[in-house]
Protein backbone atom coordinates (compact mmCIF):
# COMPACT_ATOMS: atom_id res chain seq x y z
CA UNK A 1 0.00 0.00 0.00
CA UNK A 2 1.44 3.47 -0.91
CA UNK A 3 2.01 6.09 1.97
CA UNK A 4 0.08 8.46 0.45
CA UNK A 5 -2.93 5.38 0.37
CA UNK A 6 -2.37 4.82 4.08
CA UNK A 7 -2.20 8.87 5.35
CA UNK A 8 -5.71 9.04 3.23
CA UNK A 9 -7.41 6.48 5.46
CA UNK A 10 -6.05 7.72 8.72
CA UNK A 11 -6.92 11.37 8.19
CA UNK A 12 -10.33 10.48 6.81
CA UNK A 13 -12.38 9.78 9.90
CA UNK A 14 -10.49 13.61 11.20
CA UNK A 15 -11.94 14.93 8.13
CA UNK A 16 -15.30 13.60 8.45
CA UNK A 17 -16.01 14.66 11.68
CA UNK A 18 -14.62 18.05 11.35
CA UNK A 19 -17.25 18.77 8.59
CA UNK A 20 -19.99 16.77 10.29
CA UNK A 21 -18.98 18.78 13.51
CA UNK A 22 -19.51 22.27 10.96
CA UNK A 23 -22.97 21.53 9.41
CA UNK A 24 -24.06 21.31 12.62
CA UNK A 25 -22.84 24.19 14.03
CA UNK A 26 -23.71 26.27 10.32
CA UNK A 27 -27.48 25.10 11.02
CA UNK A 28 -27.48 25.85 14.70
CA UNK A 29 -26.25 29.37 13.64
CA UNK A 30 -29.05 29.80 10.73
CA UNK A 31 -31.44 28.71 13.72
CA UNK A 32 -30.43 30.55 16.62
CA UNK A 33 -28.12 33.02 15.65
CA UNK A 34 -24.43 34.11 17.15
CA UNK A 35 -23.82 32.33 19.88
CA UNK A 36 -21.16 32.92 22.50
CA UNK A 37 -19.37 30.08 23.72
CA UNK A 38 -17.20 30.07 27.26
CA UNK A 39 -15.73 28.07 29.89
CA UNK A 40 -18.54 26.79 32.22
CA UNK A 41 -17.88 25.71 35.94
CA UNK A 42 -20.25 22.32 37.45
CA UNK A 43 -20.18 22.20 41.15
CA UNK A 44 -21.22 19.01 41.84
CA UNK A 45 -18.71 17.27 39.59
CA UNK A 46 -15.89 20.40 40.11
CA UNK A 47 -15.32 20.41 36.04
CA UNK A 48 -15.13 22.63 33.65
CA UNK A 49 -16.71 22.63 30.33
CA UNK A 50 -17.29 24.67 27.07
CA UNK A 51 -20.51 25.16 26.34
CA UNK A 52 -22.92 28.25 24.98
CA UNK A 53 -23.57 31.01 27.29
CA UNK A 54 -26.50 32.77 27.49
CA UNK A 55 -26.76 37.02 26.92
CA UNK A 56 -27.17 37.80 30.50
CA UNK A 57 -24.49 35.17 31.93
CA UNK A 58 -20.92 35.65 32.64
CA UNK A 59 -18.35 32.73 31.71
CA UNK A 60 -15.84 31.39 34.01
CA UNK A 61 -13.15 33.03 35.58
CA UNK A 62 -10.36 30.67 35.31
CA UNK A 63 -7.64 33.52 37.22
CA UNK A 64 -10.42 33.68 40.14
CA UNK A 65 -10.89 30.16 40.50
CA UNK A 66 -9.50 28.54 43.74
CA UNK A 67 -9.78 24.65 44.05
CA UNK A 68 -9.52 24.12 47.32
CA UNK A 69 -12.97 26.02 47.61
CA UNK A 70 -14.34 22.60 46.05
CA UNK A 71 -15.38 19.72 48.69
CA UNK A 72 -15.58 16.83 46.88
CA UNK A 73 -17.78 14.75 49.41
CA UNK A 74 -16.09 11.49 48.71
CA UNK A 75 -12.75 13.02 50.31
CA UNK A 76 -14.88 14.38 52.63
CA UNK A 77 -16.37 11.36 54.31
CA UNK A 78 -13.18 9.49 54.14
CA UNK A 79 -11.06 12.03 56.37
CA UNK A 80 -13.32 10.68 58.87
CA UNK A 81 -11.36 7.89 61.22
CA UNK A 82 -13.09 4.31 61.06
CA UNK A 83 -15.00 3.31 63.07
CA UNK A 84 -13.93 -0.34 64.41
CA UNK A 85 -17.69 -1.27 65.21
CA UNK A 86 -18.65 -0.36 61.74
CA UNK A 87 -15.33 -1.04 59.56
CA UNK A 88 -15.45 -4.52 58.74
CA UNK A 89 -11.51 -4.08 57.80
CA UNK A 90 -10.90 -2.85 60.77
CA UNK A 91 -8.38 -5.19 62.64
CA UNK A 92 -9.41 -6.98 65.64
CA UNK A 93 -7.09 -8.37 68.42
CA UNK A 94 -8.41 -11.84 68.82
CA UNK A 95 -7.04 -14.44 70.95
CA UNK A 96 -3.64 -12.34 71.20
CA UNK A 97 -4.27 -12.17 75.44
CA UNK A 98 -2.90 -14.68 78.16
CA UNK A 99 -5.28 -16.95 79.46
CA UNK A 100 -5.55 -17.06 83.16
CA UNK A 101 -6.92 -20.07 84.74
Amino acid sequence: MEAQTIAAMILTPFAIAFVYAGYHEWRRYKSDGRANYGLVYDEETGTTHVTGIAEGEESYDVDTFDPSDYNDPDIASSDAEPDADTDPDAETQTGTEPQRG
